[in-house]
């Protein structure tokens, strides 16, 4: 069925103009609302506005305008149904083909600081989700499009098919369109229940999640599992999902949760740094002069387990570490800038996938876990340096409270129970994951050992407080001469004399940065 009739009403405007040019030269007669209707006039396009079209003028501010039979009823009405076809010709109800609308932009009006209630009100659309859940109900005669990236493909299939649109097509836009006034509905539901309910902000009573699907993945966790990875509709500034993949297999559902990892801890460090990761632990970090000393000194920390990690570098990848790295075997590179030397030495190595992602410092506004028949939300744990407290006599100096604030922050990276020893800038032990603190401690110094580096003279962070002492006579027979810890145990007094007892310094930070 060839596309006689369109109306176009849209607040975003991208591409517009082109469109509703093409439409016309393929004979079809456009029908518009004000500011769309005013810049195809400027254009030099035949335009009828829809008051003109209804025969009932624009009133109440706008508020009405598309509101009226002869616009619902050529929407809704069915073409292969006589009763329809006769009800529309005894009321003149002409059909309408093709619908392109987006809608008032709500979610841009209550980004921005000091929007008041009024506001956000008046950029509630109503026509607009109107007429697209119109059209796309009846999307067997009408096409409906929501996103100015969909013009193109439809006025290719009128171009080669005598001005009509395949089912298909039809379908997969209406399918975008529910999609599209959902999220919207979703977006006001959420923001105007927090200013129904204040005190129990920040968490909505009711949770409307809309991301869009980027790509699907091979295989989840596991090869029985299938997965996907969906983005932020707008992802923020600095975060993984700004992604540009320069080479490499596609990326599995284990390479995105380490990059992440990876990203997020690198992207908090100032100075030139590297962070490795595997099986989302950091297993090597460090500062350096240079990307290719930071690769190196983090390299050291554990050579095992950087086989087939993730690396991180939160700075400009230049030839010599490319050059450095291609001695490993590394399944994910990411870096916000690549020299293209580097790039050239990389692409000898083609299964490494190589990711750029922008520098920045966003965050996501909430992160979610999935638990049985619900849903776990909570604000992110940010890594700003922590405010340290000394605890003991002994007060670190200002060497050990840079070590000390550097391995705090790898710390919260670390899955609880985590332990990290560090000392000028870089990681020496780690110890993830364990289900007692003083085992981790024991890992972090076994670790350190089989890599045959020194704990004297070292720092230790924990994620957590110690519960009892032990696992500070753990980090002093070591020898560690200081402690980063949150503090807040019952026995915080026993194990701040057990740092007394041995010479050391503790700090207590206050945060807690449990990982699980």
């Amino acid at each position: 069925m060839a596309i006689r009739t369109a109306l176009l009403s849209v607040s975003d405007k991208t591409g517009i103009v082109d469109f509703a040019r093409a439409l016309h030269q393929l004979g079809v007669a456009l029908l518009s609302t004000g500011g769309t209707a005013r810049s195809l006039r400027e254009a030099g396009i035949p335009v009828t506005e829809v008051s003109e079209h209804t025969g009932f003028p624009e009133m109440l501010d706008g508020r009405v305008k598309t509101l009226h039979p002869r616009i619902h009823g050529g929407l809704l009405g069915r073409r292969d149904l006589p009763e329809h076809v006769a009800a529309m010709a005894k009321h003149d109800i002409a059909p309408i083909d093709l619908v392109a609308v987006n809608l008032y932009p709500f979610r841009a009006t209550i980004a921005r600081p000091g929007c008041t209630l009024d506001e956000a009100i008046e950029n509630i659309d109503i026509g607009g989700p109107a007429m697209v859940r119109s059209a796309a109900k009846n999307h067997r005669h009408v096409v409906v499009l929501t996103d100015p990236a969909d013009y193109a493909g439809v006025l290719q299939e009128m171009a080669e098919q005598a001005a009509a649109v395949s089912f298909g097509t039809r379908f997969r836009l209406a399918c975008k369109a529910y999609a599209h006034t959902a999220e919207y509905d979703g977006a006001i539901a959420d923001w105007l229940a927090l200013q129904a309910a204040p005190a129990e902000a920040p968490f909505p009573p009711r949770l409307h999640l809309h991301f869009v699907k980027a790509q699907a993945l091979r295989y989840g966790e596991n090869p029985h599992q299938q997965a996907a990875f969906y983005r932020d509709a707008e992802p923020a500034p600095g975060t993984l999902a700004h992604w540009k993949q320069h080479q490499g297999k596609e990326l599995s559902y284990n390479n995105i949760a380490d990059a992440d990892a990876a990203w997020e801890c690198v992207r908090g460090l100032d100075g030139h740094a590297c962070v490795i990761v595997k099986h989302a632990n950091p297993c090597g970090v460090a500062l350096g002069a240079d990307a290719l000393t930071a690769y190196q000194r983090a390299f050291e920390t554990d050579k095992t387990s950087a086989f087939g990690g993730i690396l991180a570098f939160n700075c400009t990848l230049d030839e010599a570490t490319a050059e450095a790295i291609g001695g490993q075997f590394a399944e994910v590179v990411i870096a916000p800038a690549y020299t293209p030397q580097a790039f050239e030495r990389l692409r000898a190595r083609g299964n490494v996938r190589v990711l750029e992602v922008p520098a920045g410092h966003g965050s996501n506004a909430w992160e979610y876990k999935r638990v049985g028949g619900g849903l776990l939300v909570q604000s992110p744990d940010p890594s700003a340096p922590p405010e340290l407290r000394t605890v003991t006599r002994l007060a670190p100096d200002a060497a050990r409270l840079a070590d000390l604030r550097f391995a705090f922050h790898v710390a919260q990276f670390v899955k609880s129970n985590a332990i990290v020893f560090c000392a000028g800038g870089r990681t020496l032990g780690i110890g993830a994951g364990q289900m007692s603190r003083v085992d981790s401690t024991r890992i972090a110094t076994r670790k350190a050992q089989d890599a045959g580096l020194s704990l004297a003279g070292s720092v230790c962070a924990s994620d957590a407080f110690f519960p009892f002492r032990d696992g500070i006579d753990v980090i002093a027979a070591a020898g560690a001469t200081a402690v980063v810890q949150p503090g807040g145990s019952m026995r915080d007094e026993e194990v701040i004399a057990a740092a007394d007892a041995h010479g050391m310094a503790m700090v207590f930070t206050g945060v807690r940065h449990f990982r699980h």
